[in-house]
């Protein structure tokens, strides 16, 4: 049992109909990404550490990702039913109880949200302190963000926004979060042709040497959790005063 979770929150659901981002990822394109994710994600996971992992949003593959990590318990959640979505709950109003989450991963979801920042803070809610946070998201800048433009923002299917890693840091920066690190990928030309993501390969160590205009990137940050510690006024001295003033002497010197 799931005690650390919400009681309201205790659904799994174990069907539901395919939406046009769980269709697009089983597309040559959609596999590709998945593909170049998994290695960066496991590497990332492996760097953490503690009881309870969640993962927010349906993107990857679970629970493949999840069980990447060193944490004993994992479960996904998510606004919708799907076939291995463990919590139903929106995403704004996180079922989970406060500071009760060591890990939270967060794939692309962000980009599906109205209001990515509210989902920031329910995440900073709901992990403990110094928890570590795990961000994918797609990069505007690039092929993809021009990909992104010219497909009139459809691309990918349901996404409403790319958020740039400067605006990200940012909102992570204003919550307490410290960014661990980042890393860019996805350098294979955003066509779902079969042949072209099957050749990509070179096109996509070149651009790791290279390191920029990656069309994804993964940011691990660390919740600090600053406690105040109050500062007490140091006792002064008293003064010491002359008790006693020396009196003239009426004898005169010979």
């Amino acid at each position: 049992m799931l005690g650390w979770l919400r009681s309201s929150a205790m659904l799994r659901a174990m069907t539901g109909a395919d939406s046009p981002l769980t269709a697009w990822l089983r597309t040559p394109l959609g596999r590709r990404i998945r593909a170049l994710e998994q290695p960066i994600v496991a590497a990332a996971l492996n760097r953490v550490f503690g009881l309870q992992m969640l993962q927010i949003g349906p993107w990857g593959r679970y629970p493949e990702w999840l069980d990447s990590g060193p944490t004993r318990r994992q479960t996904l959640l998510w606004n919708s039913p799907g076939q291995e979505v463990n919590i139903i709950s929106r995403s704004d109003a996180v079922a989970v109880a406060t500071a009760s989450v060591d890990v939270v991963v967060v794939p692309h979801t962000l980009e599906l949200e109205e209001k990515p920042h509210d989902l920031l803070r329910e995440v900073d809610r709901v992990l403990v302190g110094e928890g570590h946070l795990l961000i994918l998201g797609f990069s505007p800048n690039g092929l993809w963000g021009l990909r992104r433009i010219f497909s009139g923002g459809r691309f990918p299917p349901g996404t409403r926004r790319f958020i740039t890693q400067r605006r990200l840091r940012d909102w992570l920066a204003l919550l307490g979060f410290e960014v661990l690190s980042t890393e860019q990928y996805c350098y294979v030309p955003p066509l779902n042709n079969k042949t072209i993501v099957c050749r990509s390969s070179g096109i996509e160590k070149t651009g790791q040497k290279i390191g920029r205009f990656g069309g994804a990137y993964l940011m691990l940050a660390q919740k600090h959790v600053y406690t105040m510690t109050p500062v007490r006024r140091r006792r002064q001295k008293k003064r010491q005063m002359v008790t006693g003033i020396v009196e003239p002497t009426t004898r005169s010197s010979r």
